[in-house]
This record gives C-alpha cells, structure tokens and sequence, in this order.
C-alpha cells in the first residue's frame, strides 16, 4: 500500500512539473548581430523587427546563437579590376568578416596592371571559406582554367557564392549559374547570356540575389552587392552602419532584384512611422538639433553642426546611436505627440521646438 501510494505521489509530482514546464512562456531572440536588438525578447516566431534577421529559440545552444566571423575568399587574377574587389574588401572587413586572398598561384598580380597584389594562398594550399567571391578585369583567364574551375567546383559546404562584374563568368563555368538569376558587366551581359542559356539574365539591376548565390553589376555595384550580404547574415544595421563608415551616402538598400523568401529590408521601420520623430529639438549645449528621415536609406539622422549622425530604430520612441552606447528616448504627450527626447547619458528632458 506504501508503494503505491508512493508511486501516485511521484506521479502527481511529475505532472504539475510537466504542466509547470509546458506553461512556461517560450521566447525567441535575434542572433547577435552586435545590434541593440540583441537584447530584445519576442514571444513569438518570425523575424526580428529591428533588423529583420529570423528568430531562434533563447534557450538554443549558445554555439549556435553565438555570432561567428565569415570567412570569404577572394579569388584575384592577374589584370583584375581594382574597385571590384577592393569596394567589397572595404565592406567585409569593417562588418567584421575574415577576408583572405587567393589565386591559382603565391605569385604577384597587377590589377588593372597597376596595383601589385600578393595572394595569401594557391588554389593548392586555401583554407576553408563560407563564401567564395570572384571578381571582373581579365575574368577569362580563371573562367577558362581547368585547374581554377575544378577548385571552385571541390569546395564543400560554401555558404554563399558572390561576384562582381564579369565575375560571374567563372560561376558560370564551374555550373553554378545554371537555373539561376544572374547579372553582370554591362557590356558583357549578352555575352552572359549567349554563354549560359539556362541561365537568366538580367540588365539595369544592381544585383541579383538568389539566396546563396550573388551576382552584382560592374565595379561599384560591388560595393551594393557587398552590403546586401551584409544585412543578410548580420542584419540591415550592421550594413547601415558600414556604409555611414565609408561615406557610401548614395547606398540605397535592396536597390536589386531579391528572390528569396528572407528580405532584410521587409521588417525595417515603415518611412512614414520615422517622419512622426522628425523636427527640430533642443541640445545639450544650448543649440539645435534636427531630426530628419533619409528616405532613399530607410532611417534617421540627427544633424548636429551640419554633420549627420544616424539613428538606429530599437523599438517605437527608442533608437541608438552608430556605436549603440547612446539610448536616445523620444516623449510623447498624453494625446500621443513627441514633445522631446531624453539621452541614457543625460537625464535632461530636451525638448522639441517644433
């Protein structure tokens, strides 16, 4: 009897245990994208609203919500174009990507027979990447390489693959292109498409992006192509923030043709929400700040001096700074309009003047 009703116990036990457990309230947080939304918590699948990037479980490993640094692969060839590699260079490196070089050989290239470039590495002796990147100015010589295009076609689990230019061709070579979305070098887009016929090919767009596989236009739509990347896998504000670094100021992001389901853009504060925070308002030295909304970039500056400073949408009336040290809180009144702000750094109400 004893037992028995031991076992009952033990039994009622694990039942208000497991109704306890199954009561909890499930949240999901955005992977860490070294932006103020990695401290955020939503009670529900889908997308992060700030950055746009997918939820995960919070009580997922912490290897796998911890945030990992690409590792890219520049493919250069003797006679490459300069901007088309280093404008991507420049975006990578600054989001926090590992970027090294390769060629078919150690041996120095010119690029556009100026620029002498040696590759950290051969085709022989290439780490491991997440995303392998070709680029245009003599593409043909790797395109028509048997040694190169067997390289590209040997790398296993490549995450993402990217070009700039005429690029594109040695993806076409190596069987990437086939089925896909593609674009490339004005001047060579007819030749894309006599070269690849199951392959379509777009003209006037930035970009195409068909998920794992990017092509851009020639040499500075490299740099948009690059930064698209960007807000995919650490979302649309580490991207803002590393074109605000370049002075890219004529970025427009999303400016090309995304066929995947997974936008980064499509989450982003609606234009029309921002302008609500817009006018002129007090400062802390006495002058003036103005808050306006770049349109064309989908976000909020501060112009302080006449120098802009971008804001960084957190939640409705919350933003940060660039650097995500400065809180910026807007107020509203009891009939819901902005009447000023507050700075986690400084408790003073500064007000809106109109």
């Amino acid at each position: 009897m004893n037992k028995l009703l031991t076992l009952f116990m033990g039994l009622l036990l694990m039942s208000i245990s497991f109704q306890s457990f199954s009561q909890m309230p499930v949240a999901y947080v955005c992977p860490p994208c070294n932006s103020q939304c990695d401290t955020l918590s939503f009670d529900k699948p889908g997308v992060c609203t700030h950055c746009g990037m997918p939820l995960v479980l919070k009580n997922e490993s912490k290897d796998k919500l911890s945030p990992t640094r690409k590792k890219i692969a520049f493919y250069l060839q003797d006679g490459i174009e300069i901007l088309d590699f280093a404008g991507p260079l420049e975006v990578f490196t600054y989001a926090g990507f590992d970027v090294f070089t390769v060629s078919k050989t150690k041996a120095p290239i010119k690029a556009q027979g100026l620029l002498t470039v040696t590759p950290d590495y051969s085709i022989q002796d290439a780490p491991k990447a997440d995303i392998l990147a070709f680029f245009g100015g003599s593409s043909n010589a790797p395109a028509s390489d048997p040694d190169v295009i067997k390289w590209v076609q040997s790398q296993q689990n490549i995450g993402h693959y990217f070009s700039v230019c005429t690029g594109a061709f040695v993806l076409g070579e190596a069987g990437l292109l086939k089925g896909k979305t593609a674009t490339t070098f004005h001047s060579s887009l007819d030749n894309l498409e006599k070269s690849y016929p199951e392959t379509k090919v777009l003209k006037n767009v930035r970009f195409v992006d068909n998920g794992n596989l990017i092509t851009t236009a020639g040499i500075s739509a490299g740099i948009d192509g690059a930064l698209h990347l960007v807000a995919k896998l650490n979302g649309f504000d580490a991207a803002r923030k590393t074109a605000y670094y370049m002075e890219y100021d004529k970025w427009t992001p999303g400016e090309g043709l995304i066929l995947t389901e997974y936008n980064p853009y499509k989450a982003l504060e609606p234009v029309d929400n921002l302008k609500l925070y817009t006018g002129t308002y007090e400062f802390n030295d006495g002058s003036k700040i103005q808050i306006k909304v770049s349109e064309r970039e989908k976000g909020l500056y501060a112009i302080v001096r006449d120098r802009n400073y971008p804001l960084f949408f957190t939640k409705e009336n919350t933003f940060t700074d660039a650097n995500g040290k400065e809180t910026i809180t807007f107020i509203r009144d009891r009939r819901n309009r902005i009447t000023g702000y507050t700075l986690s750094q400084d408790p003073k109400v500064f007000h809106k003047l109109n």
